[in-house]
């Protein structure tokens, strides 16, 4: 079984506070965690097949240079009402 001390010690880095009946209720809940941990351990899964698990292929995708460029930036700065250089100018969000 998982010490009071030990318990105490999960306490505080979790920043609880714990009265005696709560550390000597999760003494018995950690221990029961941790004894269904190591029962674990003992299953041998060597010979298992991964097929219940869908087979994960990379999702990422090459960066390809989309048509428009500058032109395409040019034509939607043309459309702002107002604007400064490339930058567009809007109402103040933030109030002052």
């Amino acid at each position: 079984m998982i010490s009071k001390k030990e318990v105490e010690h999960i306490a505080k880095l979790a920043r609880l506070r714990l009265t005696e009946t709560e550390v000597t209720k999760m003494q018995k809940e950690i221990s029961e965690i941790l004894d269904y941990f190591n029962l674990l351990k003992e299953v041998d899964v060597k010979n298992l097949k991964n097929e219940g698990f869908p087979q994960i292929e990379n999702a990422f995708r090459d960066d390809i240079k989309r048509p428009g460029g500058r032109e395409t930036v040019n034509k939607l700065l043309e459309e702002m009402p107002e604007r400064e250089k490339d930058y567009l100018k809007v109402k103040n969000v933030f109030k002052r």
